[in-house]
């Protein structure tokens, strides 16, 4: 795999039409708003939760493409595995102590892309140390406020026979009619030669960001969409502009109905120039 030497910042745009994009568990599920502008929220572990789904529904076959936080995974058991396939012993003294949790970290990083990609605390059971992963993403935020509906809801059925006379079940479910929202991240080609994340895993990732919503269907989340991912390329591993210059290139504005109800009430441009494609190349 070769080796990534380049910086990169990225914008991308999804939204949401009729549907909660990530509920609150503390509020009852519903959807995250800022309390003092109205913005809806989504957090960037949802969005990594949402990349680790779309890389093992496509790639989890494949050598290196395993994911390491995923459903029901014990996690300790993965990083004892690890250890067993590297014949590492655990219980090692020192100084071997430390170049076995090395080994161990490495392993980890080979075996799983969500690993070498965002990184990940391993040092529970077997001990695998810390890995900071290159890909970081900021928290989504609505381009204007939105706002959160309540729907009543009835269960036809019930689930105890004696039950079978009384009032159906009620039940309620919470939507956003309409919400798009911005998140910008950054990759580190510095972070990347550690864990070994490559030009390939990159364009996994590229490719997970366009079609992450495809594979995750709910009726709970309505329609999301990917509507535009804004990548900037930079000629070196240290980069050549900040990242917050190159972000204020991309202006997003409500050029249609209000409120809006549909992405084609938003115009996207870059440089003042309309965003026609879903992902953009731009070298800086």
């Amino acid at each position: 795999m070769a080796k990534l030497e380049k910086r990169y910042d990225f914008v991308l745009y999804f939204d949401v039409k009729d549907g909660n994009p990530n509920g609150d568990p503390d509020a009852g599920n519903l959807p995250r708003i800022d309390a003092e502008t109205g913005n809806g929220i989504v957090t960037d572990v949802c969005l990594k939760r949402k990349i680790r789904n779309y890389v093992q529904i496509v790639k989890g076959s494949e050598a290196g493409y395993d994911i390491f936080v995923k459903e029901k995974a014990i996690l300790n058991k993965e990083i004892d595995t690890v250890y067993a396939d590297l014949s590492i012993d655990a219980n090692a003294k020192k100084p071997a102590k430390g170049e076995n949790i090395e080994k161990g970290r490495a392993g980890m990083c080979k075996k799983f892309f969500d690993i070498r990609t965002f990184g990940a605390v391993l040092s529970t059971g077997a001990n695998a140390g810390q890995v900071r992963g290159p890909v970081q993403l900021t928290f989504a935020r609505s381009i204007e406020p939105v706002v959160a509906l309540e729907h009543s809801i009835t269960r036809m059925a019930v689930t105890k026979e004696e039950d079978v006379d009384k009032e159906r079940t009620m039940g309620r479910k919470y939507t956003i009619p309409y919400g798009l929202y911005k998140v910008c991240g950054f990759v580190s080609p510095h972070f990347a030669a550690s864990t070994g994340f490559s030009t390939e895993d990159l364009e996994v990732l590229w490719e997970a960001l366009t079609q992450m919503f495809e594979v995750d269907r709910a009726a709970a989340r309505g329609l999301m969409t990917t509507r535009r991912l804004i990548i900037f390329e930079h000629n070196s591993a240290l980069g050549t502009k900040p990242a917050d210059e190159l972000f204020n290139r991309v202006k997003c504005e409500h050029t249609g109905n209000s409120p809006a109800r549909d992405f084609s009430d938003y115009t996207i441009t870059l440089d003042g120039n309309p965003l026609t494609e879903t992902k953009t190349v731009v070298a800086v």
